[in-house]
């Protein structure tokens, strides 16, 4: 009978340790989430900066461009020609 209540004892014991992991799991991955969500807005975050400021970048390349810069003359001339294939679409459109 002894015996018994000992395995007893053991089981009750081992099944306590579980459940204290089981809660300090738990912790842990509400722990680990809540990093989760604060990296993904962080995340969301940074893209929205970067997109805004390769707009920046691309707006900053065109004035440079547009001011005569010599490295820039081809993609001056190539956007000039696009801004006026915009311009002649938009006059046949209204012409209709």
């Amino acid at each position: 009978m002894s015996e018994l209540n000992e395995i007893i004892d053991s089981l009750e014991s081992k099944f306590t340790k579980l459940v204290q992991k089981l809660e300090a799991l738990e912790v842990e991955n509400a722990t680990l989430l809540q990093e989760l969500n604060k990296s993904r807005a962080e995340i969301h975050n940074l893209r929205d900066t970067h997109s805004g400021l390769e707009t920046r970048y691309d707006s900053l390349k065109l004035a440079n461009s547009l001011l005569g810069n010599e490295e820039n003359k081809r993609d001056t001339k190539l956007k000039i020609n696009s801004l006026i294939r915009e311009i002649d679409n938009c006059i046949a459109q209204l012409s209709e």
